[in-house]
């Protein structure tokens, strides 16, 4: 049985990958699990998912770290095996430097890197034995400078560097480590880096989860322990190869 665990799943591109993976057929799933904060933002998108899957969902907050470890282990006590982990969930609140609070820092900090670092510890506790695959979601605000966004961008950056470093160290147990850095997409945590942005004419959340499917079935193999960035014309490209 092949479980898929997808965090951030209550809205944005979180939601619409838990959408895409329960609608495709390239993409040996049988079980996923959604994780957010949002109990109402998680109902909501298993509403829109296709009822031919197992879908279960965790009202869960990432920074609660004990709950985390726990949920973790009872999912690989109800199922078996933990096969695919992607890793969504972020938070932004971007501010200049000097107006930066030491809380406004660990908040981000908190949801963009710790919990990826602990739900990734966790899962390959498990995924070590059978391989598998993770992709993080960093931004290509991770890439370039971003005045007065410095601790979401900082933030982005690190998960580029975690994932391409734990591509090489879990290659010993077969799985694969996945980045994609979306860049302008119309996401609620886009509208906070960017209110005046008109986001009908930005990249929408399905397109990236047209890519994200892409590289995790079998085709996207050689893809993996690389930054890839995900832009309006590239989604365009990769949806035809589909």
């Amino acid at each position: 049985m092949s479980v898929c665990i997808v965090t951030g799943a209550s809205r944005g591109i979180g939601r619409a990958i838990a959408i895409n993976l329960s609608q495709r057929e390239d993409i040996d799933i049988d079980v996923l699990v959604l994780m957010a904060r949002s109990r109402e933002g998680l109902d909501e998108t298993v509403r829109r998912m296709n009822p031919a899957k197992r879908i279960y969902s965790y009202a869960i907050d990432l920074t609660e770290y004990d709950q985390v470890e726990r949920v973790v282990a009872s999912i690989y006590e109800e199922f078996g095996s933990i096969d695919m982990l992607i890793n969504v969930a972020g938070y932004a609140n971007p501010q200049s430097l000097l107006e930066t609070t030491i809380e406004n820092w660990e908040t981000t900090y908190r949801i963009n890197v710790h919990s990826v670092f602990l739900l990734t510890r966790e899962v390959v506790k498990y995924m070590k034995n059978t391989g598998g695959k993770i992709l993080n979601v960093a931004s290509t605000a991770g890439m370039t400078p971003r005045p007065g966004w410095l601790a979401y961008a900082s933030s982005k950056a690190a998960i580029i560097s975690m994932s391409q470093t734990l591509s090489e160290e879990l290659a010993e147990y077969g799985i694969l480590v996945y980045c994609i850095s979306p860049g302008r997409c119309a996401t609620e945590l886009r509208r906070v880096l960017a209110p005046d942005e008109d986001q009908s004419k930005i990249m929408q959340p399905e397109e990236v989860a047209v890519v994200v499917g892409n590289l995790l079935n079998n085709e996207g193999t050689c893809l993996d322990g690389q930054n890839i960035v995900v832009r309006k014309q590239i989604t365009n490209a990769l949806q035809k190869v589909r």
